[in-house]
């Protein structure tokens, strides 16, 4: 299945720019969300708590994510609920957890909003993603299920 969503442009600064999408969480919540090709990892805000669960892991599981002129952060993770983006209902997803109060500090003086998270590459690669910077659309491939439970893959020519 084929989902087309609609991109938002944010301009930080003079010629500073980031791709954002919005979701709808359980209850009517809404969520902004930079889409970070670059993010190895989706990340979600930690102190979203109502929006996740808490997934314990072992030590040796610990992830560790590092960003452009920072050090490394320490993560947990979390099992999101499930969240729509567009027509696109997503089930839920297990995301890094991350402090992003410094990135919202940022967003709320520009924007008076704030972002729930980072989609990163892993969403990305994992729904065929397109970003169609001309159209300013996020193209996602979802596999879909047939009554037998067999998957099917998109086509090539849907792409």
């Amino acid at each position: 299945m084929k989902y087309t969503i609609p991109l938002e442009l944010v301009e930080l600064e003079d010629h500073n720019y980031h791709l954002t999408v919005v979701s709808q969480f359980g209850g009517g919540r809404e969520g902004m969300w930079i889409i970070d090709s670059g993010a190895s990892k989706t990340v979600f805000d930690e102190s979203l708590k109502e929006l996740y669960i808490p997934v314990s892991m072992d030590e040796s599981l610990q992830i560790q994510s590092a960003g452009i002129g920072e050090g490394r952060l320490e993560t947990t993770l979390g099992e999101l609920q499930p969240f729509s983006i567009g027509e696109y209902e997503h089930p839920s997803l297990q995301v890094a957890l991350i402090d992003l109060s410094h990135i919202n500090k940022l967003y709320y003086h520009v924007t008076s909003k704030e972002i729930c998270g980072l989609i990163g590459s892993d969403f990305l690669l994992s729904h065929r993603a397109i970003i169609d910077y001309g159209k300013m659309e996020l193209v996602l491939f979802v596999k879909e299920i047939k009554s037998t439970s067999d998957s099917v893959t998109p086509e090539k020519s849907d792409i």
